[in-house]
């Protein structure tokens, strides 16, 4: 399904009827007035009865109005009907549910009017609601198959824990799985919370002007049991000061969730780096890991709602971390890029502005 090409809408025609038709309309009544007196000074020449003198011009203009009537029909329905009726009927479809709907434009791509213009626009309205209820479709699935997972972990050791003769070691091991799932199982609900709310702009950003290297630091540190578990030998290079205009609680979301997905996928002894640089007018964050990395379907896909490289949802997670941070950014106003190949890691880059004014930065600091 094809949309609206660039620049159709400059070159559409604005009218179905052009100004040649109305002069040629207006000049076959002047030739259809001049065969009128020509028989009328006929008639009266050969000598006719004076009732056929006026009967002849009768069935002569009224052959004239049949005539004009039927073209004006053919040229409405010709212009308007014939597609208002694919439209109305393409229209019922999708209303219908059915996305698969494409109208094809009357003319080439050069001679596109106003109704061709409709109809591609028609048809790319068609194909994104198709897109949104795929989506919606996927999400429902993706948030029953998040929930289902850990309710049934909950489920299935509650059950096992009302055995008597369970040990006291086992009981323990049990109670900590459970603690663990449900704890995937509100981070879960509260990250599809803040998503809604992100997506709704229930929640306004607030900006501030504040030190993104402090809170890097501060960010890094908080997942310092979870390198040192892994033996993972975190590096990090960032300034001593560098000050951006953002929304410091959001932001945080963002670092803690490239930390963690840098850790995560990254093989006991290997490597996370966390960069920060400053230039003029921008503040760039890398997170780098050698970890499995990813194919370029997956790079394409990692901010979508729900999407795990790991199909089998066995590698701990939900698939909403990304877009959570991918929503904070656009409304940050700030860019993040992903370069990553399998088996070589990945990087993420976060390009944010760079904060201007000293007084800003002077009122911080104080």
């Amino acid at each position: 399904m094809s949309g609206r090409p660039t620049g159709a809408r400059q070159k559409t025609k604005q009218t179905r009827f052009p100004v040649s038709l109305y002069f040629i309309l207006f000049v076959i009544l002047l030739l259809m007035s001049a065969l009128h007196v020509g028989l009328i000074v006929l008639m009266g020449t050969l000598g006719w009865n004076a009732a056929v003198q006026s009967f002849v011009p009768i069935i002569y203009w009224a052959a004239v109005a049949l005539g004009v009537t039927l073209y004006t029909r053919y040229r409405m329905k010709q212009a308007y009907d014939e597609p208002m009726q694919r439209l109305a009927e393409a229209t019922a479809k999708v209303a219908g549910g059915d996305f698969s709907i494409y109208i094809p434009p009357i003319h080439t791509a050069d001679r596109y009017d106003y109704l061709d213009t409709m109809f591609l626009d028609f048809n790319k309205m068609v194909e994104e609601l198709g897109s949104m209820e795929t989506l919606k479709t996927d999400f429902f699935s993706n948030v029953s198959h998040e929930i289902k997972t850990p309710i049934s972990v909950i489920q299935n050791y509650a059950e096992m824990l009302q055995s008597d003769t369970l040990p006291e070691e086992r009981r323990r091991e049990y109670a900590e799985t459970i603690l663990a799932a449900s704890g995937r199982l509100s981070e879960l609900i509260t990250n599809l919370l803040r998503l809604g709310k992100l997506e709704k702009q229930a929640i306004l950003p607030e900006s501030a002007a504040y030190d993104v290297s402090r809170q890097l630091c501060e960010c890094a540190l908080g997942f310092e049991t979870q390198w040192e578990r892994k033996s993972i030998d975190f590096i990090a290079d960032v300034e001593d000061l560098a000050f951006v205009e953002a929304d410091e609680s959001l932001m945080e979301i963002v670092w803690s969730n490239l930390l963690s997905n840098a850790l995560k996928f990254t093989e006991e002894g290997g490597t996370v780096t966390l960069a920060q640089t400053s230039t003029a007018d921008e503040v760039i964050v890398t997170v780098s890991d050698t970890g499995c990395g990813m194919s370029e379907e997956t790079r394409s896909r990692i901010f979508d709602k729900f999407y795990q490289g790991d199909t089998s949802h066995a590698t701990e997670g939900n698939g909403l971390g990304l877009a959570l941070t991918a929503r904070i950014l656009q409304l940050m106003e700030c860019s993040i890029l992903v370069d990553s190949n399998p088996g070589e890691g990945s990087t993420f880059t976060v390009i944010m502005p760079a904060c201007r004014g000293t007084g800003k930065m002077s009122e911080v600091m104080n």
